[in-house]
């Protein structure tokens, strides 16, 4: 690519094109076939021609846009010459044509400028690639990392394609970049492209890589291209990992090729795999899942023989599974399993197998399981009494959750606060305050301190109740211990000093909300609104309403009719016809309130 310079009696010759001297008028232009006038006020060339008897001359153009672009051109003739320039046409640093060693570029550019270069009109792919081919390798690798940068996936493939014919090594991160983006844009084809010529150049690509695009290659359907890459991954030097075999077996389940995905992993395990446990227990779990408890069995012994033996993590997700489809019988066949093959149960699955039994209240299952706990080395855990704490409630056996809940404190195993908040919860709803309030401060005095849901239920089933004193005590205790209340504990009190008819109390908490910048619900202004015209509250009324209007909660025709009737119940009925009739014109109110009310 040359460029073309107009001056005035002197030409010299720039990479085959003629130079010729320019007047001040003339800007300077370049082309390669096509031309870019260039402009920029405030800007300076330096164009020094420097030439050499010895060696071929070349031309050094410096480009000051606040940063610095050097622009080498090809030989010319000798010639010394030194260009001031104030005026200089701006090219887009996007739209740069990279060409060949002829010239080098690097712009730095001053806040506010733009670049603009003409590119050639529908150039051809073979216009494209032969910009890059008189490149060496490490000028287009610089292409090549500059394309990524920019996100130019498909232009940096096409180099990456003329590169491989000038037998030239792309940078090994910059095919990874592209790799990873072409399959995020759903170009897998071009993906593996790349793929196979960064591993054909020596290139180790790392496992995350590999693993986007055997994905991808499964999502398209392409099975045998996607097994194919993972026998390649150990000669390549990255050997394929649990989720590379994770992903493959899942493909081919969720095609119904399930005996294939069994075939699949024993090939494997013939091949040398390592028998991973979490692969392992991922095919056993969806065989269990779409052919059945005994087909699942068959294949653990199956997998035995190849050397992949399963452990009790293995049993405790296909009793985990069983238990939760109720299907209990397939629970004992895998258990029987378990125990034929001398495995120990441990906490978990005795765990697993309590919640599933109290999920669904076979009573007398739990009390068989908690036996064997007690007579083995895994006596019931804190773990365990919460499972059977919350399964009793569920089912209303208050009596048999605390009757536990003293158990546990009587084997010396602490309840925690889920323990504390699982029995609260149930006390407060059957309306047992008295018994709530004292397991709260027995909790008080224990290292297990209360948290804000705790002094949520509490509070919450004393205002349901309308113990607003007891309830207001435990409100100031709780910020007394530093926790802060919440919107749910603000709402309850709200709640519960209307159902008390104490609704200017129910307003102060209501501004506390507000000052605080808590989410107050609609149904909670409406409460307190109504509640404070009945009581004729007019002016808090308005206050709470403007408040709500203030945080862009629109209030609904029942709030505005109610505020009219108590305006007119406090004697203005003047006042409140007239604010009938603006919101009557603003279309808030219909027409249809009963003016007999109002006066």
């Amino acid at each position: 690519m040359g460029y073309a310079l107009t001056q005035t009696q002197q030409s010299c010759m720039v990479g085959g094109h003629s130079l010729h001297r320019f007047s001040k008028k003339d800007g300077p232009s370049c082309g390669t076939g096509h031309s870019s006038n260039i402009k920029a006020s405030a800007s300076q060339i330096n164009c020094l021609i420097k030439c050499n008897r010895n060696t071929q001359s070349r031309l050094l153009w410096i480009v000051e846009f606040g940063t610095k672009r050097k622009v080498h051109f090809s030989p010319c003739v000798g010639l010394q010459r030194s260009v001031g320039v104030s005026s200089l046409d701006v090219v887009d640093q996007d739209e740069i044509e990279w060409t060949s060693d002829a010239y080098e570029v690097d712009v730095e550019r001053k806040f506010g400028q733009k670049l603009h270069i003409k590119r050639p009109d529908k150039p051809s792919t073979l216009n494209l690639e032969g910009r890059y081919v008189r490149n060496d390798e490490r000028t287009n690798n610089d292409i090549l990392q500059y394309f990524c940068s920019r996100g130019k996936l498909m232009e940096a493939s096409r180099l990456i394609d003329v590169m491989v014919r000038r037998n030239q090594i792309p940078h090994l991160q910059c095919c990874t970049n592209l790799i990873r983006g072409l399959i995020k844009i759903d170009k897998t084809d071009d993906a593996a492209k790349v793929l196979k010529i960064t591993v054909m150049s020596g290139g180790i690509l790392d496992i995350i890589t590999y693993n986007m695009m055997i994905s991808a290659l499964c999502k398209r359907g392409r099975l045998k291209s996607a097994i194919d890459l993972l026998e390649e991954m150990s000669l390549s030097g990255c050997p394929p990992d649990v989720i590379t075999y994770n992903t493959i077996i899942r493909f081919l389940f969720d095609n119904g090729n399930f005996n294939q995905a069994v075939g699949f992993w024993k090939d494997q395990l013939r091949k040398g795999c390592p028998p991973y446990l979490v692969t392992y227990t991922v095919l056993i779990e969806l065989v269990c899942k779409h052919l059945g408890t005994v087909r699942a069995i068959e294949v653990l012994e199956e997998m035995a023989v190849e050397g992949c033996y399963p452990d009790i993590v293995t049993y405790n997700s296909l009793i985990n599974f069983t238990c939760k489809q109720g299907k209990f019988e397939d629970t004992a066949l895998v258990m029987h399993n378990l125990l034929s093959h001398g495995i120990e149960l441990t906490a978990v699955t005795y765990n697993t197998l309590l919640h599933s039994l109290c999920g669904h209240g076979c009573w007398d299952g739990v009390d068989e399981i908690l036996n064997i706990m007690n007579e083995t080395s895994h006596p019931p855990t804190v773990v365990t009494y919460n499972i059977l704490i919350n399964g009793l409630c569920k089912f209303g056996l208050l009596d048999r959750a605390i009757n536990f809940f003293a158990q546990m404190v009587s084997q010396n195993c602490s309840p925690d606060i889920v323990t504390y908040n699982t029995l609260l919860g149930p006390l407060c709803k059957e309306g047992m305050m008295d018994e709530a309030l004292q397991l709260l401060d027995f909790l008080s005095g224990t290292s297990c301190a209360p948290v804000l849901i705790t002094y949520n239920i509490v509070i919450d089933g004393l205002a349901k109740l309308s113990y607003m004193e007891k309830a207001m005590g435990l409100y100031r205790h709780m910020m007394e211990n530093g926790i802060v209340p919440d919107e749910i504990t603000n709402q309850s009190l709200i709640f519960g000093f209307c159902r008390a008819d104490l609704v200017e109390e129910a307003a102060v908490i209501l501004k506390e909300m507000h000052m605080r910048g808590h989410k107050v619900r609609t149904s909670s202004y409406r409460t307190v609104i109504h509640g404070l015209c009945k009581n004729n509250k007019v002016y808090i009324a308005i206050q709470i309403l403007e408040m709500m209007i203030s945080r862009r909660c629109r209030p609904d025709e029942s709030v505005y009719s109610t505020i009219i009737k108590a305006i007119a119940a406090a004697g203005m009925s003047k006042e409140a016809e007239e604010l009938h009739q603006k919101l009557t014109s603003l279309k808030v109110l219909r027409k249809e309130i009963n003016h007999v009310e109002i006066n």
